[in-house]
């Protein structure tokens, strides 16, 4: 939605505040940033923008470009309500990096990034048991070898899949 710093009606600095519109498409977020006349401008050309936008995040396959880390985790909020929280099953691996691997392809690893806490978790109810130190060095090892991407958050360091590009 649109928002906008107010300001004084008679300071004449109504159209020069900043002034941006955000659009989601899909699961990406398109934001138009600058003085309130130059925006209302673009958001005219909206629709061939929107085509164009569209068109370029086909090309793109990063889910990371709009997620929100500052949120309480779901985790957390199913807690608090004691409700546990629906990890996905998978079968048992011959591995922690194939196991984690599994988490991370699953749709509850695509949703969004998880975290260390998250995927052990997750490993614990498919009766996977490593310890926190095991995974945090194979984490490591497959973002190294380019199979998991990394960033760090207000949480902590997050996983998800690499996507693998189209040639």
């Amino acid at each position: 939605m649109p928002k906008k710093d107010v300001r004084a009606e008679g300071s004449g600095k109504a159209d020069k505040s900043p002034f941006s519109f955000r659009v989601r498409v899909g699961e990406h977020e398109v934001e138009i940033c600058g003085e309130r006349q130059e925006v209302l401008q673009t958001i005219e050309k909206l629709p061939e923008l929107m085509k164009n936008v569209s068109e370029a995040f086909k090309n793109i396959r990063v889910k990371a470009s709009v997620i929100s880390i500052s949120a309480p985790r779901e985790t957390e909020k199913a807690e608090k309500r004691g409700i546990p929280l629906p990890y996905p099953q998978i079968s048992k691996a011959e591995s922690c990096s194939k196991a984690i691997l599994k988490l991370l392809e699953s749709d509850w690893g695509r949703w969004r990034p998880r975290t260390l806490r998250e995927l052990s978790e997750a490993l614990e109810a498919n009766a996977i048991h490593y310890p926190i130190s095991t995974i945090s060095g194979v984490l490591n090892r497959l973002v190294k070898k380019g199979y998991i991407r990394r960033w760090k958050t207000e949480e902590g360091y997050v996983y998800i899949l690499a996507e693998k590009e189209e040639a």
